[in-house]
């Protein structure tokens, strides 16, 4: 494989958005060192364009007719390597070179096939927030992936009805001009990637917890009765050093604070004091000062793990540099010793010395902007670690990890190559 040619612009007319990104990948296919027949194209558009987006991928398609399957999702931003767009038109193509016989586009209309004829490894998850029982559905696509790894995230709650793409016409034998068959709303949709598709993945965290985990022993619903046995407000005011004899500064500080919930037997706060993959980190929703408890959004269970935490964005800095650290290691491994923390890894095994010919990103809107201190600020860390590689991505209204829905998180995926010889 070579580099994946990717493309993105802004311009209130979306006709002209779109002859921008057709120019930049066609100047691009015409190097040698990019792909010139890339098969599948991944798309995310900001909500400006949403009216639009069966006419985009129309326009896409029959300009771009050897691209045979589609995929992507609107989003409150989108991004590329080093550039973030947030609260404007736009829209960020990348055109991924992989053989043809190791992915499926997939959604409710077009489902996976049996596994018999396609067991798939890894999965890319576009998904509607208000599709009923979506955690239990994330949870079953998982179960169908060899590795349990799906990336991905929300598309934008902001529309009632935010589109999603996911088109493969020469699978359903349709001509380019039904592209727009393949844009709907609602429910799940996304790609399922062969073993034979090397990827390494990471979720890096945007919270850092205030004190140490506790073990959940009572819960009912979605309140949070008992942590190691004593009332949960109790040690919630603990934790936070709260004097509840000033109300006012104890409010302030609890609109402050979010929970991390983790399983038992999954990573959560770090040896270095922050928090693993494993951490979901969830708001807290309420207090119930007669129960002495916590009401958080989800449903806590006997048995996990939890922290409170706050966000830290010097903290979700670092931890994002980690990341890019990680996969860098996955690609090109030196001779050390792995520690327990390194367990988080998910990817097919890239071989030592492949290269990365594209990256997916999905961080969650409340990263974008000024949050790490300018814009585009994590993009440009993601590309000062890993190189100036292709990238695409969306902000999302929660993002997709493993088996789980994430908040505050950003969701680094990679393609890559192996060195010859």
């Amino acid at each position: 494989m070579k580099r994946f040619p990717s493309a993105h612009a802004t311009h209130p007319q979306w006709t002209m958005a779109v002859q921008l990104v057709l120019a930049q990948l066609r100047a691009q296919m015409a190097l040698p060192e990019y792909a010139q027949s890339p098969a599948l194209g991944l798309v995310y558009i900001t909500l400006p364009y949403a009216s639009h987006a069966a006419r985009i991928l129309e326009c896409l398609a029959t300009e771009l007719p050897g691209v045979s399957d589609w995929a992507g999702a609107a989003g409150a931003g989108v991004c590329a390597a080093g550039v973030e767009y947030l609260d404007e038109p736009a829209l960020s193509v990348m055109l991924c070179d992989l053989p043809r016989d190791q992915y499926r586009v997939w959604s409710g209309l077009t489902p996976l096939p049996p596994a018999m004829r396609f067991r798939p490894h890894m999965a890319l998850v576009h998904a509607d927030g208000n599709t009923p029982d979506l955690p239990d559905l994330i949870d079953e696509l998982a179960a169908r992936t060899a590795s349990g790894y799906l990336f991905g995230g929300l598309t934008a709650s902001r529309a009632a009805a935010a589109p999603q793409f996911a088109w493969s016409g020469p699978a359903q034998g349709l001509p380019p001009g039904s592209a727009a068959d393949g844009v709907f709303a609602g429910g799940l949709s996304g790609v399922a990637f062969g073993r034979g598709v090397l990827m390494a993945s990471r979720v890096t965290q945007s919270c850092q917890p205030i004190a140490s985990e506790h073990r959940v022993t009572s819960a009912e619903d979605n309140i949070l009765l008992a942590l190691d046995h004593q009332p949960a407000l109790d040690v919630l005011i603990d934790d936070l050093g709260l004097d509840t004899s000033r109300p006012h500064r104890a409010l302030a500080a609890l609109r402050q604070t979010l929970a991390g919930l983790a399983e038992a037997d999954e990573d959560g706060v770090r040896r270095t004091g922050d928090f693993g993959p494993g951490v979901r980190v969830r708001h807290l929703i309420g207090i119930d000062p007669g129960r002495r408890a916590v009401v958080i959004a989800d449903e806590p269970q006997p048995g996990q793990r939890l922290a409170f935490c706050q966000r830290n964005a010097r903290a979700a800095r670092a931890d994002l540099v980690r990341i890019c650290a990680e996969i860098r290691e996955v690609l090109e491994p030196r001779q050390i010793i792995a520690s327990d923390d390194d367990a988080d890894a998910n990817e097919t095994a890239p071989a030592s010395g492949a290269r990365i010919c594209g990256a997916h990103y999905v961080s969650c809107a409340s990263r974008g902007g000024a949050y790490f201190g300018a814009s585009a600020a994590q993009l440009h860390a993601i590309r000062q670690t890993l190189g100036d590689v292709p990238l695409v991505g969306f902000f999302a209204d929660g993002e997709i990890a493993y088996r789980y829905l994430y908040g505050y998180t950003g969701v680094l995926t990679v393609f890559a190559e192996r060195a010859p010889g």
